[in-house]
C-alpha cells in the first residue's frame, strides 16, 4: 500500500503516544526541577535538560527520574531548536537505557573466549599493550577510532591523549563517513567549517531545496518546521531532488527524480541559467567573491594508501562562464535524466531575486565521491546570487550524529585536525596547541595520520596493530565490509571496544568496556546550527559502566601521561571543556564557559561578550565583522575575506550499472531505527516498526523480473551478496534502476556489498552508489 501524507501524519502521532509512559500530565511546583521549564510536567518526578542522543538536530529533552531510573521524557518547551516537539525515536529515550543485555563489566578475551575482568586488569591491559606497540613499531601503528557520538570531552581527551601523549594523529571518528565532505566543502569554499546560517532560517525562507535529503523521516522534528512555515505562508515550496521517492516526496511541490550522481551536471546546470540569462548579483559577485578551478579526473581513492592534493588555480568570471558552457539544460537533460523545462524552472528558484532560498542536504551530497565538489556546487547557487549570510537565505548542511559538529569537527577529532579549525600541518596552530596542552612543539606530529577506510586498510595490513573503538559500529558500517572485518581478526591486531550492547564490533573485541550512556554521565554536544549544549548526569550507569572520557584518561595515567589530565578539580568534564575551549578564543570560534552552558539551552558560536550569533559572516549579527564591511568571508583571510565560486565539473561514479550488474544500490536509514540500531533495536515500539531490513525495488523493475512485494531475494555485488525481502510501494519507492537497502540491522549486512571508493578531498566514502544485481530465489512470503 502506498505510503501518504495522512499515513505520515498517523506515524508522527503514534510517536507522541509513547510519551504517555508516566509523565507530561500534571504542574510543575516552584522549585521542584533543577531547571525551569515552560510545560506541565509530573511534580513526582525531578527534571532536568539534556539535548536528544540521536540525529544532529539537537532538540531538547525534558528528562524525568525517579526511583534512580528515568521515567519519562518531554519534548523541552523552552528549547529553540524543537519547542516542545520530538520525534518517534526521541519519545523513546528512556528505552535505549534499559535493553536485557546492556554491557555492564569490563571483559577480556581469552583462547577465544571472553571473560569478566575488573577495572583495574581491563586498564592495565590497554595501557600495556598500547606501550608495547609504541615501543616497537612507533606512533603510526596506535589508533583510536570513536564518533560523532562522542561527547566533546570525550574527543578532547582522546584528541589530547593520542597527540601530546603518543605524538599520533591516528585519531579518527565515523563522522568522516557522513560528514567529511561538508567540512571539505565549508572550507574551500569559505575558509572555515559549519554553516553561516541557523534553523531560524526555517521561519523566514520563501523556497526549500532538498538535495538528496529525505527531511521528513531523518530529520522530522526540523521537517515540521518547514511544514509549519509552509502552513503559515502559502507561497512557500519545498523541492524533492532525490532518486526515490519518499515521505519527504509527499509534501513536495517540485519532485526532481534525479540519476544517482548526476547531482554535479545538475548544480552546474542551475548555475548555467543563472549566468546565461544575466540573473546573477554581479555587486555581491564582485565584492565578496573569487573564481578557482582544481584538478579534475582525481580518482576514488580505491587504492591503499590513496593520496591527492588540490591545486586550486584562480580563473575569471568571463572563464567560469566558459566552463558552464558544457551545462546548460538541454546539454545535461540525458545525463541528470530531468528535462530541460524542468532544469529551468528549478533556477528560477535560485535566480528570483525575491525568492528567500533555503538549500538543505545530508548524507545524500555528503556520501558522494565527488562530495566536497556538489557541496562547492550548491554553495555557488547561493554565491552567484547574493543569496547568503541574511535570514532566510542560506546553504545548511544537515548532520547525522549528535556531535558530529562539537565534537568531530569542532573539536577536531579527525587524523589531520586540531580543534577549532586547526590543522597539524600548520606550525602556528601546533605552537598554540602545545603551549595549551603544555609539551614541546615537535611532540605533536605534523604529519596527519591515517583517514577511516585507510585506518582499516591499515589495520588489515598490520601497519595498525592495536586500536581503540568508542560509541560506534564499525563492522557494520565501513563499505566493502568484508575485508575490514577480516583485517580486524588477524592473529596479532589488539582492538578494544567501549559500548553499551554486544554489537558486531564487540563480537570481534579483544577486550570490551561497558560504557555510560547520554545522561548516565554529564556532556556535551554541538548540533548543526552550531549550537553547545551541556547536560548533566541524571542516573547511575548499570552495573560497573564509566564515561568514555574516564576510560581515556585512565589509560593515559597508566602509560604515564597523568599530567596531562592533572586538573584542579574532579568534574572531569567542566575540566576537559574549559581547557578545549581556549583553543576557540579570537578567531571566530568562540564558546562560552562550561559553567554557562549549564544555565542555557545552548548558544550558537561564536559566542563573543555572552552574545551568540544566530548569522556568521554578516555585521548585523557578528561580532567579528567590521563595521561598514556588510559581509565579509573572515575565515578567507588570505582571499581578501572573500567566497570561492568553484568550476567543479561533472564525472562519473567509479562504479556504474552494466550488464552483469544492472541496478544501482543506495543505502541510508530510516525513521525509526537510528545508524546500525544498536540503541533503537531494543526498544520494542521502534523493533516492532520495523523489525528488519528490507530491499526496496522500483514496481515496474519487479514485475519484470516477476517478483512480487514480500518475496526474498539475493541481492549481488562484485563484493558480497544478501538475501532478504523486497518491499514494494512501501515508505520509499526508487525510481526505475534503483533499489535500496537501510542498514540499521546487523542480520544483513548490506556494506559486504557497497564499494570503499571515497573522495580523494575530503576522504569520505560513497555508499549511495554502486552497481548490483537482484535475483529471484523463492515465492512470495
Amino acid at each position: 500500500m502506498d505510503f501518504t501524507r495522512r499515513d505520515f501524519l498517523k506515524h508522527v502521532a503514534a510517536a507522541s503516544a509513547l510519551a504517555t509512559i508516566p509523565g507530561a500530565i500534571h504542574p510543575q511546583p516552584a522549585g521542584a526541577s533543577p531547571f525551569p521549564t515552560a510545560v506541565d510536567l509530573d511534580p513526582n518526578l525531578k527534571w532536568d535538560k539534556a539535548p536528544c542522543r540521536f540525529c544532529g538536530t539537537g532538540c531538547g529533552v525534558m528528562v524525568g527520574v525517579k526511583d534512580g531510573k528515568i521515567q519519562a521524557v518531554a519534548g523541552d518547551q523552552l528549547s529553540p531548536v524543537n519547542k516542545g516537539l520530538l520525534c518517534i525515536k526521541g519519545y523513546s529515550l528512556p528505552g535505549i537505557l534499559y535493553g536485557a543485555d546492556r554491557l555492564t563489566k569490563p571483559q577480556i578475551r581469552a583462547n577465544g573466549k571472553l571473560r569478566e575482568a575488573t577495572w583495574e586488569e581491563a586498564l592495565d591491559l590497554i595501557a600495556n599493550r598500547y606501550k608495547e606497540t609504541l615501543a616497537q613499531y612507533g606512533p603510526e601503528a596506535v589508533a583510536i577510532y570513536g564518533s560523532g557520538q562522542w561527547t566533546a570531552t570525550d574527543g578532547y581527551a582522546a584528541s589530547k591523549w593520542f597527540r601530546a601523549g603518543m605524538g599520533s594523529n591516528n585519531v579518527e571518528a565515523n563522522a568522516r563517513l557522513c560528514m567529511a565532505s561538508a567540512v571539505t566543502g565549508f572550507i574551500s569554499t569559505f575558509g572555515m567549517d559549519e554553516p553561516m546560517g541557523c534553523y531560524d532560517d526555517f521561519e523566514k525562507a520563501d523556497a526549500f531545496v532538498l538535495w538528496g535529503n529525505n527531511m521528513a523521516e531523518m530529520h522530522p522534528v526540523l521537517f515540521s518546521r518547514l511544514l509549519e512555515r509552509k502552513r503559515t505562508a502559502s507561497w512557500v515550496r519545498i523541492v524533492d531532488i532525490a532518486t526515490r521517492q519518499t515521505p519527504t516526496t509527499e509534501f513536495a511541490d517540485m519532485y526532481v527524480p534525479m540519476k544517482p550522481n548526476s547531482d554535479l551536471a545538475l548544480a552546474n546546470a542551475i548555475a548555467h541559467v543563472i549566468v546565461n540569462t544575466g540573473r546573477y548579483n554581479e555587486k555581491f559577485i564582485n565584492s565578496h567573491t573569487l573564481f578557482k578551478r582544481g584538478k579534475t579526473n582525481i580518482g576514488y581513492g580505491l587504492e591503499d594508501n590513496s593520496k591527492f592534493t588540490d591545486e586550486p588555480q584562480p580563473m575569471t568570471f568571463e572563464e567560469y562562464k566558459t566552463f558552464l558552457a558544457d551545462y546548460s539544460p538541454e546539454k545535461v537533460e540525458s545525463i541528470v535524466g530531468v528535462p530541460a523545462a524542468r532544469i529551468r524552472q528549478l533556477a528560477e528558484i535560485y535566480a528570483d531575486k525575491f525568492t528567500k532560498v533555503v538549500s538543505l542536504w545530508c548524507m545524500g551530497m555528503n556520501q558522494h565521491t565527488r562530495g566536497t565538489w556538489i557541496n562547492n556546487l550548491v554553495y555557488n547557487l547561493h554565491l552567484l546570487t547574493g543569496k547568503i549570510c541574511e535570514p532566510g537565505n542560506n546553504p545548511l548542511s544537515l548532520t547525522g550524529q549528535p556531535s558530529a559538529c562539537g565534537t568531530v569537527r569542532e573539536v577536531g577529532t579527525l587524523a589531520h585536525r586540531l580543534p577549532a579549525d586547526m590543522v597539524v600541518t600548520n606550525p602556528e596552530h601546533r605552537a598554540l596547541a602545545a603551549k595549551i596542552w603544555n609539551v614541546p612543539t615537535e611532540k605533536i606530529n605534523a604529519t596527519p595520520g591515517y583517514n577511516t577506510v585507510e585506518m582499516f586498510r591499515a589495520l588489515d595490513r598490520g601497519d595498525i596493530k592495536t586500536i581503540w573503538i568508542q560509541v560506534t559500529n564499525p563492522m557494520v558500517t565501513m563499505p566493502n565490509l568484508t575485508r575490514y572485518r577480516a583485517g580486524a581478526e588477524k592473529e596479532d591486531r589488539f582492538v578494544i571496544v567501549s559500548e553499551v550492547y554486544p554489537t558486531p564490533t564487540t563480537d570481534i573485541a579483544d577486550v570490551i568496556l561497558p560504557s555510560a550512556m547520554w545522561v548516565e554521565r554529564a556532556g556535551v554536544f554541538g548540533n548543526t546550527e552550531r549550537r553547545t549544549q551541556q547536560w548533566n548526569k541524571m542516573v547511575e550507569p548499570p552495573g560497573e559502566a564509566k564515561a568514555d572520557n574516564w576510560q581515556i584518561v585512565e589509560v593515559a595515567k597508566r602509560m604515564g601521561y597523568g599530567h596531562l589530565f592533572n586538573f584542579a578539580s574532579e568534574d572531569l568534564d567542566k575540566e576537559l571543556f574549559n581547557e578545549y575551549r581556549q583553543f576557540t578564543l579570537g578567531h571566530g570560534h568562540d564558546l562560552a564557559p562550561y559553567e554557562t552552558y549549564q544555565q542555557v539551552r545552548g548558544l550558537r558560536w561564536p559566542v563573543v561578550n555572552g552574545k551568540e550569533t544566530p548569522w556568521r559572516y554578516t555585521e548585523r549579527f557578528d561580532a567579528y565583522v567590521e563595521k561598514g564591511a556588510g559581509i565579509a568571508f573572515y575565515g578567507n583571510h588570505a582571499n581578501g575575506d572573500n567566497a570561492v565560486i568553484w568550476a567543479r565539473p561533472f564525472e562519473p561514479a567509479p562504479e556504474v550499472p552494466d550488464k552483469d550488474f544492472p541496478l544501482w544500490l543506495c543505502t541510508g536509514r530510516v525513521l525509526e531505527h537510528w545508524h546500525t540500531g544498536t540503541m533503537t533495536r531494543r526498544v520494542p515500539q521502534l523493533h516492532r516498526a520495523v523489525p528488519e531490513a528490507y530491499l526496496e525495488m522500483n514496481p515496474t523493475d519487479a514485475a519484470e523480473m516477476g517478483i512480487q512485494n514480500g518475496e526474498r531475494v539475493r541481492v549481488v555485488s562484485r563484493r558480497g551478496k544478501i538475501e532478504l525481502k523486497v518491499m514494494l510501494n512501501g515508505k520509499g519507492r526508487p525510481e526505475r534502476g534503483n533499489v535500496f537497502v537501510p542498514f540499521f540491522d546487523e542480520n544483513y549486512l548490506i556494506n559486504e556489498l557497497t564499494l570503499d571508493a571515497y573522495c580523494p578531498i575530503s576522504k569520505q566514502p560513497d555508499y549511495k552508489k554502486c552497481a548490483v544485481k537482484v535475483e529471484k530465489i523463492g515465492a512470495a512470503l
